[in-house]
């Protein structure tokens, strides 16, 4: 390395010059190593200067590799590829070390998180790592392995597999629904204090579309408990507050455990569901396809 370093006087000489042979100017290759073409001029000037031959014959407006130039670019082009190969590789191996699942805060604690002492039995050697979010993340760009988003199964550059349908019930605390001796139909909801799901970014059916689906004609009340997070909604209506609207695949498992219960036979099936999803253009390492297919037979 230090005889090659008092050849080429600096190894940053040989990435310029990689630029300018491969674009064929000076200027285009300023403009790709961002830095300002005189810049290039003399860094090319440096290197034949050390290794004392032309490597580019210079016209007014074009540069071209001499036969030195030639074979110089052709190693040197080689030698990155390979370098390049190497260190993408390198980097990928370090970013499927652990799978990231992104969630809503209240998938991840209420249906993920009891589920987690059965995935690590049946995968102790997999790293996943729970992510959640107010919003819905770009899988692809921020490096996320999997995603849960709500829709209807059509995401571009993804895959997806559906893990629950979108099913809807009013909720409430065991005390308070055992309160309500007037609930005798749905249109007496309108006279409880209901609790609001209003997220800032994700689109989530409201009482208002509650109401609509069972053609009553009742717009969204303006009282009551309004939330931006539905894991604050649940613990708000475990609390005591009031009634809320329950995603059957978050609170199967609270009113199995009697800390809330559900009129199910006011349930709303949307047509909507909650996806796993991943990207379609990079490819997922063996540890996120072990959480995908096991989250897909659940």
């Amino acid at each position: 390395m230090q005889k090659l370093w008092k050849l080429v006087s600096s190894p940053r000489h040989l990435l310029v010059f990689e630029a300018a042979a491969r674009t064929g100017s000076f200027t285009r290759a300023a403009q790709e190593l961002n830095v300002q073409q005189p810049a290039v001029s003399a860094a090319i000037k440096q290197l034949e200067i050390a290794l004392g031959v032309p490597l580019f014959t210079r016209a007014h407006k074009s540069v071209k590799l001499t036969p030195s130039g030639e074979r110089l670019f052709t190693d040197v082009a080689a030698s990155f590829d390979r370098i390049h190969q190497t260190a993408q590789m390198l980097s990928q191996r370090n970013a499927q070390e652990h799978v990231t699942l992104s969630a809503s805060t209240a998938f991840a604690h209420y249906w993920m998180v009891p589920k987690l002492t059965q995935f690590h039995t049946a995968h102790p050697g997999v790293d996943l790592r729970l992510q959640t979010s107010d919003r819905e993340p770009d899988i692809g760009a921020e490096g996320i392995s999997l995603a849960i988003r709500r829709g209807y199964g059509n995401w571009d550059g993804c895959d997806c597999a559906l893990i629950a349908p979108e099913v809807i019930s009013p909720i409430a605390s065991t005390r308070v629904m055992a309160a309500a001796v007037n609930l005798k139909n749905i249109a007496n909801l309108i006279n409880q204090p209901l609790i609001h799901l209003e997220e800032p970014v994700r689109v989530r059916p409201d009482w208002a579309a509650f109401f609509t689906h069972w053609n009553l004609p009742v717009s969204e009340p303006r009282s009551g408990l309004r939330l931006n997070d539905y894991a604050l909604v649940l613990q708000a209506t475990m609390a005591g507050e009031g009634f809320a609207l329950g995603w059957h695949h978050t609170t199967q498992n609270l009113v199995a455990q009697g800390l809330l219960a559900s009129r199910d036979e006011w349930s709303w099936s949307t047509g909507a569901g909650f996806y796993l999803v991943w990207s379609s253009t990079v490819p997922l390492s063996s540890q996120a396809k072990q959480v995908r297919d096991w989250l897909i037979s659940l």
